[in-house]
C-alpha cells in the first residue's frame, strides 16, 4: 500500500466494505445520478480487471440479471453467481460470439468501460489514445447494446471531446459528461454517459 492509498478515503472505504478498488465508487456515483442499473439487467463491462466494477453491478442487477466482464488481465473468481468473466481482447469478435454462445445472450442493457490507454504523461497523446480507445468503445456498442440502451465510458482529457460526442451522438439520443467526486483531483479522467440508443 503506498503512502497516498493509505490517505485516500475512498480506497480505504473500498477495503472496509469488500471491494477490489476505489474505482467502484465512480460507477455507484454515475448510477445513483442517472439511475442505470437495475434487477434483471444484462450488462457488459470492458476492462473489467481487477471487478470492482462487477462487483456493484453484480448487486444491482440481482439474481435474475446478467453481468459479463473482460478483460487482457485475468480476473480473479468474484464468487457472484450472476457474473462470468472473460480473459482476451475486448475487440476480439472470436470472444464475443464465445460469450453469446455460453450465455444465451443476444443483446446488453448496459456496457460499461473503464478502459484507460497506457499513460504517458503528456496530455494530447493520452487524450489521442483515449479518443482512439472509446471510438473502438463505440463500435461495440453499435453491435452489442440493446436499442434504448445505455453507455458509460471514461475519457481523459487532452483532446476534442466534441469529435468522441459527435460520434455517440450518431448512436445516442442522451449524452452527459460527469465527474464523480471519487475521481481523484489530480486525475482529469470524467466519464461521458450515453443513454437510450437509436
Amino acid at each position: 500500500m503506498t503512502k497516498y492509498q493509505s490517505q485516500d478515503k475512498f480506497f480505504k472505504k473500498a477495503k472496509e466494505e469488500g471491494y477490489r478498488a476505489r474505482s467502484v465508487f465512480k460507477l455507484q456515483a454515475i448510477d445513483e445520478r442517472y439511475h442505470l442499473l437495475r434487477p434483471g439487467m444484462k450488462v457488459l463491462d470492458l476492462g473489467a480487471a481487477p471487478g470492482s466494477f462487477l462487483q456493484y453491478i453484480g448487486e444491482k442487477i440481482g439474481e435474475r440479471g446478467v453481468g459479463i466482464g473482460i478483460d487482457l488481465q485475468k480476473i480473479e473468481d468474484l464468487k457472484l453467481v450472476n457474473v462470468k468473466t472473460y480473459q482476451g481482447d475486448i475487440f476480439d469478435e472470436e470472444l464475443y460470439k464465445k460469450i453469446v454462445r455460453e450465455n444465451g445472450l443476444d443483446k446488453f442493457d448496459l456496457i460499461t468501460s473503464d478502459l484507460a490507454p497506457k499513460t504517458t504523461g503528456i496530455p494530447f497523446v493520452d487524450g489521442g489514445a483515449s479518443l482512439d480507445l472509446n471510438l473502438q468503445v463505440l463500435e461495440v456498442v453499435a453491435k452489442y447494446l440493446r436499442r434504448g440502451g445505455g453507455l458509460v465510458m471514461k475519457i481523459l482529457p487532452g483532446f476534442n471531446e466534441g469529435d468522441l460526442i459527435g460520434e455517440a451522438r450518431k448512436i445516442f439520443r442522451v449524452i452527459r459528461k460527469y465527474r464523480p467526486q471519487a475521481v481523484r483531483k489530480s486525475s482529469g479522467e470524467s466519464y461521458i454517459v450515453c443513454l437510450k440508443k437509436s
